[in-house]
Parts: structure tokens; sequence; C-alpha cells
């Protein structure tokens, strides 16, 4: 005998709640546990007018329309506002019954622009919160790094400019199109200007052109900085710049939120050879941080900088014949040493040494360059504990990076602008976050014997609730008439 299922009959009425229509392992009924927004509306208030006009979406629901988007690995706000209609975890998640109508997706655009970055960056800092309050950080290791996003624009909306000429005609408060062209063609005024050739959008200005290797094209991109902390993965700090910003100048900035995120002190630190500059192994030895970062590789030369030797204490350097290079001026990031015509005039290794169009040898040494040295020597003896650090960077925020675009649509931005960049970016680390919580969580339950002693606490805790709650006076009958 075969069932016959009737799919056109009516539902009078559905008993009970939409969660026990979800399996209890579903991502939203797993991340609803450790999710707390009851601090969100007051955060928020300051954005509405609470005594007149149309009521808003509830704060609360929106956020977590967005986070069951990123949940999902559904990026835009039509696909999710069309399949929460139809979807019964997103419904319950959010606190929609199956007769009441999901907002537009055009009140989720009017929140993050009426919100601002700065509100999405206080969901993230919670869920860190969150996590350090259950163990998930501890400081001890943390993994530094940078990922491209590409831009939401198309190829056809890149322009060539060139920016120091348009930035010069600017500062003389004249128009580009008062100067003579750039670049082969025929001068009127005086010398024509060279500037510097880059490609713009011209639907979003803020991205630039920038990519992750030598051998792969530019594409319009913004850059996500990201600090992991080594010991759950959880995602301790995120920022998103340009592009073509250099992450390597950032890192003692990222190391200063960490610590003040996390209130725990940062005893090791992580990164790649972006990061390898005397100025960040200073930096790195002035807090009392370990830099465990590869130096950059020595550029062949037939006289290369490694082969003077730098007196830290009288400031001056002598070249491999024994001379001294006295500090002749400073550069953006450190200083000159050259040494006198003479001297350099009867070395034996002039012609190795000396570059043919000038008299002396003269060198730069970065502000810095003891702890650099430092850095390379601790390097070249390759501890096990450093071994052991590089070895889970890659697996840590490298894994982190690779999480966020494969699973929850970081690959490429949601929509236009550096602050709307910075919210999807906000999010989606909040998400990692909440995902880590979310399995500690279940680890804890299925720990052998973990859960009949929670339940003893509890019942310790309502025994003295309700001791608490005898030993208060009586309240006279006549005061409850």
């Amino acid at each position: 005998m075969l069932e016959r299922r009737d799919r056109l009959q009516d539902e009078l009425f559905v008993a009970g709640s939409l969660r026990e229509l979800i399996p209890a392992d579903h991502i939203l009924v797993r991340v609803d546990k450790v999710l707390d927004l009851s601090w969100l509306r007051a955060a928020v208030s300051g954005c509405y007018d609470l005594e007149q006009g149309r009521p808003g979406i509830d704060p609360e629901a929106a956020v977590r329309l967005m986070l069951a988007g990123l949940l999902l690995g559904i990026v835009h706000d039509r696909k999710l506002l069309r399949e929460a209609q139809v979807n019964l975890a997103i419904r319950w998640f959010c606190g929609y019954a199956l007769h009441e109508r999901v907002p537009d997706h055009s009140s989720l655009t009017r929140v993050r622009r009426r919100w601002g970055a700065e509100r999405f960056l206080r969901i993230f800092e919670r869920t860190v919160l969150q996590c350090v309050a259950a163990g998930l950080v501890k400081g001890e290791l943390v993994h530094l790094d940078a990922t491209l996003i590409r831009a939401d624009v198309s190829w056809e909306s890149l322009v060539k400019v060139h920016v120091e000429a348009v930035a010069e005609a600017n500062a003389d408060g004249k128009s580009e199109d008062d100067d003579p062209p750039s670049a082969g063609g025929p001068s009127t005024g005086g010398k024509a200007k060279r500037g510097k050739l880059k490609k713009i959008s011209r639907t979003d200005p803020e991205a630039r052109m920038a990519t992750s290797h030598r051998k792969q094209r530019l594409e319009p991109s913004y850059k996500q900085l990201t600090a992991v902390d080594g010991a759950a993965g959880v995602v301790v700090d995120v920022d998103v710049v340009s592009g073509e910003t250099h992450e390597g100048g950032a890192l003692p900035e990222q190391l200063d939120r960490v610590e003040q995120r996390t209130g725990l002190p940062v005893a090791t630190a992580t990164g790649d050879k972006a990061h390898a500059s005397a100025g960040n192994y200073a930096a790195l030895e002035a807090r009392g941080t370990r830099a465990v970062i590869p130096p950059q590789r020595l550029r062949p030369a037939p006289m290369p900088l490694e082969r003077f030797k730098y007196d830290a204490a009288h400031d001056l350097v002598r070249c491999p014949q024994g001379r001294k290079l006295r500090r002749a001026g400073r550069y953006a990031k450190g200083r000159f040493h050259r040494a006198r015509p003479a001297d350099c005039r009867a070395c034996a290794l002039k012609a190795r040494c000396v570059p043919k169009s000038m008299r002396a040898r003269s060198v730069q040494i970065p502000d810095g360059y003891p702890a650099l040295l430092r850095a390379r020597r601790r390097h070249r003896r390759r501890l096990p504990e450093d071994r052991a650090a590089a070895a889970s960077h890659r697996a840590r925020v490298e894994g982190v990076h690779g999480e966020a675009k494969a699973q929850h649509g970081l690959r490429r931005a949601m929509r236009r602008g550096l602050w709307n960049v910075a919210i999807q970016v906000y999010l989606t680390a909040a998400v990692i976050n909440l995902k880590r919580l979310a399995r500690a969580l279940l680890r804890l339950l299925l720990r052998p014997g973990a859960l009949p002693r929670r339940l003893e606490a509890l019942l310790d805790r309502l025994a003295r609730t309700c001791e608490r709650t005898l030993a208060r006076p009586a309240v006279p009958a006549t005061a409850l008439r």
C-alpha cells in the first residue's frame, strides 16, 4: 500500500513553536545559544526619534537577518529576504512568525546607513569579549595577516588618471584642463607635468588597484587586516584599508587594539615578510612581544649593507675596510651615513663598493636597525618554539581568510565604499567568532560528566535563590489589597 500526500490541502493551524521544526544541529540553532544582542536597542536608540515617526525595523531582528545571511552564505539582501520568506530557520532565528511579513531588503540598507560602521564594530567587539570570557582567547600567540577583497566594480568603470599631475594642479588652484598634457602632447607654457599613471574606478573611487602576487593582474580591491588568536582561532581584530595600503605599517596599532580589546598582553606575534621591517621589530621589542616574522631576503649586491658594521652606541657605520661612515642626514624611515671621499678614493674595494656616479659610499640605516639584526640572528637559529608558531600561522589566520571567503561571501565586496566594506568585514568576523563559541559550548556539553555538573550547579543556584526569598520579611496582608 502506498501513501498519498495532498499538497493542495490548507493548514488550519500549526501547533507548537517553529523551533520544533528545525534540527538541533542547525547552524542557526547552535549560534542562537551564544548570541547576545540584548544591549543593541539601547546602543542604537540615538539614531531614531522615539516619540514620533513610523516604527522602524527591530534592531535585533535586523542584525539577526544580516548574521543569518552570512552564516548561510547568502550575501545579497534581495536574495536573503526572498529566502527568509520560505525558510523556517531564518524566520525563527530573527523572530518572525509564519503569518508575519519579513522586511523589505531596502530596510537593511537604511539600517546600515543610519547606524554607521562604528555600531557594527561594537557587535564584533562583543563577540571578542564573549570569547575572552569563555576562555577561548589566551593572548599568548597572535597571528597577523592581510587579504584582498575584490571591490564591487566592473572593469569598464576604471579610468586612468595621473595622480601627481592632478594633485599639483589642485594645489595651485588650477583645473587639470588648464595644464598641458602630461605625456606625449605639445606644451604651450613651460615644462609638461608627468604623473604616475594609475587606474581608479568611477563607481567606487575608494577602491585601489592591488594584487596578492606579482604574476597576477591588478584588480580594484580593498585590504582586510586581520589578527587571530592562536588558542582557538578567534578573530580579535579586523580593519579595512585601501588595496594599495601596505599592511606592515599597521602592526603596532593592531597589537594595541588587541590588547585593549581583550585585556591580555600579547606574548608572541607572527606575520609574513610584509611585516618584516626594522621599525616593527623595534616596536615589538619595546612592548615585550616576541616576533616570529621571517626577515626579508637580502638583495644580491657587490657590497651589500650587511658587510657594514653598525655601532648603535655611537650611531656610526664601519665599512669592510674599517673606515667610518658618519651620519649625513635623514630620510623618511631612517638615516644616511656617508664615507669621506678621500677614504673611498684610496680603498681597494672602490670598484665593487662605490657606484660610478658617486664619489663616496653612502648607506641607509633604517630606524630600529639593531632590532632587525637581532631578528635575523634569531631566525637563523630556528628555535623549536619559533617553528611551531610559524607552522600554526597558515592554519590559523590564512584559514580564517579562506573560511570567510569560501563560506561567508567575503571573496567580493557586497556593496561599495570603505564604510560599507567595513560593515561586511565586521559582521563576517563576528560570525566566525560566534561559530567558535557555539563549537566550544557543544564540546562542553558533550564532555563526559559535564551535564550532571551543570545541572548540579543550576540546582544549587536555585536553592540559594529560594533561601534568600524565604529569608525576606513577610508582606502584611493590608499591603496586598
